[in-house]
């Protein structure tokens, strides 16, 4: 796919922004457990927080390939970054100003597109992460309000977020059409963190079990309509796929280019290892999976900007980008041989980092049952 002339100048400052804010930082920020809230502050000012937003409201007003491509560019330098970028532009941003009242438009969007403001949003809970209608959080009347109450888990940015979107049971005996979504900010009484998740990779980002506990929320505070709490959550999800290929892409592309370079400088049996045929077949191979996948969520991203269905081209894309960038990953580590198995050199997390994307934004298993159906239809 070629880029337009805008999609390569958003790519271009994505680039250049993680080459100079946030490669040279990376591992001080991995051991201290997460980025300053200032990096986002700059992320907002360079117009990678609310990418496809109108300006009007705040945002860029670039479509959602030029939102994929500056994912990829950011994730190149941190995963876990990307990931922060990528709750913030899609769902919360989204979300809010797809289902927003002017009044919510007004309170979030300029602030969360400036960095100012950074959201969350609620949905997974122990028992329901793939089978996100199976949630037990509820929210009950009081007054002329709600009470919420309820365990969430892996919410990313849950203890640094400004807002929630938090889904909730309003009325249990409508099944999923009982379900509403919340905008809460999360500094009010009743939003508690619970635990801080120390994980395997995306260090630089805070993952968080979050207790609800009599949360107190208005009318106002819905977003769009009640009962349609799951539709919201859910209706981005084919978008955060994309944007987790995208990650996977930037993650793998990472680990090729650490491993090239090395490949052009360690020297065995007199020359440098990329001169063997086993390490340049290997590296040939990994350039070729990566590009694949890029064209994936390249594709899948154009058809979001055209506005076709992208449900099948979604999962296709995260589910083979993510597999794809586990193994380039580990491809880099055994180029490095040893040495990858250091801290001394980048490698061992990027796949680390790569590890997850398998995961969230619903399981790979959840992406082969998208695609098994898309075929029967």
């Amino acid at each position: 796919m070629r880029l337009s002339e805008e999609q390569r100048a958003i790519q271009e400052t994505a680039r250049q922004f993680a080459a100079k804010e946030i490669t040279p930082h990376v591992r001080q920020w991995e051991r201290a457990g997460g980025a300053p809230r200032a990096l986002y502050k700059a992320m907002g000012q360079a117009g990678l927080m609310g990418i496809c937003v109108d300006p009007e409201l705040g945002g860029a007003g670039a479509d959602f390939v030029s939102y994929a491509v500056a994912v990829e560019e950011i994730a190149a330098a941190d995963c876990g970054i990307a990931n922060m970028m990528g709750a913030n532009n899609s769902p919360v941003a989204a979300a809010i100003a797809a289902n927003g009242s002017a009044a919510q438009k007004a309170q979030w969007l300029p602030a969360i597109c400036a960095g100012d403001a950074l959201g969350a949003i609620l949905l997974s809970e122990p028992q329901a992460g793939s089978d996100a209608a199976n949630i037990l959080t509820r929210a009950t009347r009081h007054g002329n309000g709600w009470r919420i109450n309820g365990t969430k888990q892996f919410i990313t940015g849950g203890s640094t977020a400004d807002v929630a979107m938090i889904v909730a049971v309003t009325d249990p005996e409508a099944g999923k059409r009982g379900i509403s979504c919340f905008l809460v900010p999360t500094n009010r009484a009743g939003y508690r963190v619970a635990r801080k998740e120390d994980k395997l990779g995306h260090r630089t980002n805070d993952t968080c079990q979050i207790a609800l506990e009599d949360l107190e929320a208005s009318d106002e505070e819905i977003l769009g309509s009640p009962g349609r709490g799951l539709g919201i959550a859910l209706e981005n999800l084919s978008n955060g796929r994309i944007g987790v290929a995208a990650q996977a892409v930037g993650t793998a592309r990472a680990a090729l280019d650490a491993a090239m370079a090395y490949a052009e400088e360690r020297i065995t049996f007199g020359k440098p290892i990329v001169e063997h045929q086993a390490i340049s077949f290997q590296l040939a191979q990994m350039a070729t999976q990566v590009e694949v996948a890029r064209q994936m969520y390249l594709h899948a991203a154009a058809l979001e900007v055209a506005g076709e269905p992208t449900a099948k081209e979604a999962a296709m894309a995260k589910l083979f980008a993510s597999q794809m960038s586990e193994q380039v990953c580990s491809d880099a580590i055994q180029i490095h041989g040893g040495y990858g198995f250091l801290t001394d050199y980048p490698v061992e997390k990027y796949y680390r980092d790569a590890r997850v994307l398998q995961i969230y934004e619903g399981t790979n298993e959840v992406q082969k049952i998208v695609i098994a159906r898309s075929l029967r239809r």
